[in-house]
């Protein structure tokens, strides 16, 4: 059996930077919470493949690197790196513009899969260099 870093290091490996979606159904199941990827959390695999789609097709080149954990029992907290080019149609028009944001996940992990998951990903980084959101001016 794989520690819970492993599990959710191949989470990242697998799922985003591969994008082999028939692991989301091995590594996540039918009772799966996902919480702060929308206004009402993801309940089970089958939730969280709208939001996999939307955001693989958008960022074609996605690259996602989990540049730290820290695990304490079945619990994984995660600071990821993302980069890639909003080049494709899953998140409206493609803007063509490159991102890099960065995001703290923590998993709950039981034997091979994740079943609870809690996302705070900067995603207001991601609008503001897509062009979607205004950066605020800075004080000189």
């Amino acid at each position: 059996m794989s520690s819970p870093d492993a599990v959710v290091r191949r989470w990242f490996e697998e799922v985003w930077n591969k994008r082999r979606e028939s692991v989301i159904d091995e590594m996540m199941p039918a009772d799966a919470i996902t919480h702060g990827l929308g206004p009402q959390p993801l309940r089970g695999n089958t939730a969280f493949k709208p939001f996999f789609h939307s955001f693989s097709q958008a960022f074609t080149d996605l690259k996602v690197d989990v540049l730290r954990t820290v695990t304490q029992g079945d619990i994984v907290a995660t600071h990821i790196h993302a980069t890639g080019r909003h080049s494709g149609p899953g998140m409206g028009t493609p803007t063509n513009k490159v991102v890099a944001f960065d995001g703290m996940i923590i998993a709950r992990v039981r034997g091979e899969q994740i079943v609870e998951g809690w996302n705070c990903i900067d995603f207001l980084t991601m609008y503001q260099q897509m062009g979607w959101v205004a950066a605020p001016v800075q004080a000189l």
